[in-house]
């Protein structure tokens, strides 16, 4: 399950949550909790499933560039285990968890939850599974974008205050770009055997070069959702201080990808350094939200 990627789910909807209690003046712990829940249960359940549809592809028999335990899977089924079988049980079982805490605020909130529900759903299945496999066809990123960043934080801050609209929408984008970073970055160590394997993904596409620059474009897309978001009013200009600072972390991350897996050291640190610019920069957010709540713009 990799459960040291936890964080890339759990701050989204801390982030999330955050924003809903800045815009309705209160917050609803068993909503949280049930988020929290479900959306952990949905990550726990992909990782198993990319395990298992990576193996069917071969490409996790054939990384041997992987940087431990960072990339390249869990290594389970091929460790002897688990069998591919029994990981795909697990993986459903973690799904049938999320969807039981999804029917739970289902019945409390009402219709919208289904759609986030599905939605999550969805993605985390056909990531790695089935005829589309978006991870194989260069939507991968994408799609974990929008279900480790763009779902949780709007679909926990709809939970706190009954509504949405554009500005959470762009406060979603920087968790989204970070996490989405987080997986390209992974992806670079797995390159040859991604593409030995038919697994199209960003980085097998654009090689290091390539991968290099929309990687540091990612960062910058989260900092022009927050000058955008603070221009429409909706938050104060002060919370792209550690975003912007953070770009120092993502250009010295985007210099190690153009060397890859032949600078190890480097890349161990660069992929250290995006979880940290996920972390942190998650957890400012959810602290300026905080802030604005409890004292104002």
């Amino acid at each position: 399950m990799r459960p040291k990627f936890f964080p890339a789910s759990v701050l989204p909807v801390l982030a999330g949550s955050a924003w809903g209690f800045m815009v309705a003046g209160q917050f609803d712990l068993s909503a949280f909790v049930l988020a929290l829940l479900a959306t952990i249960c949905v990550h726990a359940g992909a990782n198993v499933l990319n395990d298992v549809g990576d193996d069917a592809g071969g490409t996790d028999r054939q990384n041997e560039d992987r940087i431990y335990p960072y990339t390249g899977g869990s290594r389970f089924i091929q460790a002897g285990i688990m069998s591919a079988s029994g990981m795909a049980r697990l993986g459903v079982s973690l799904l049938a968890v999320a969807a039981i805490a999804g029917l739970i605020l289902l019945l409390s909130k009402g219709a919208m939850v289904l759609w986030f529900g599905i939605a999550g759903l969805l993605l985390a299945v056909l990531y790695s599974l089935g005829p589309v496999r978006l991870a194989s066809i260069g939507l991968g990123e994408l799609s974990v974008g929008i279900a480790f960043g763009v779902l949780p934080v709007t679909g926990a801050a709809w939970l706190q205050s009954g509504s949405l609209g554009i500005e959470v929408l762009l406060f979603s984008i920087p968790v989204s770009v970070w996490v989405t970073a987080i997986l390209l970055i992974n992806e670079v160590p797995d390159i040859a055997a991604d593409g030995a394997t038919g697994k199209r993904t960003l980085p097998v596409r654009f090689d290091l070069g390539g991968t290099s620059v929309i990687y540091f474009l990612l960062h910058l897309t989260g900092v022009a959702a927050l000058v955008a978001l603070a221009l429409l009013g909706g938050f104060p200009a002060s919370a792209m201080i550690v975003p912007v600072l953070l770009l120092a972390l993502a250009w010295q991350a985007a210099r190690a990808i153009r060397t890859g897996i032949a600078d190890r050291p480097a890349m161990t640190r660069a992929i250290e350094m995006t979880l940290g610019i996920h972390t942190i920069g998650s957890i400012w957010l959810a602290g300026c939200a905080l802030f604005v709540a409890f004292f104002g713009a």
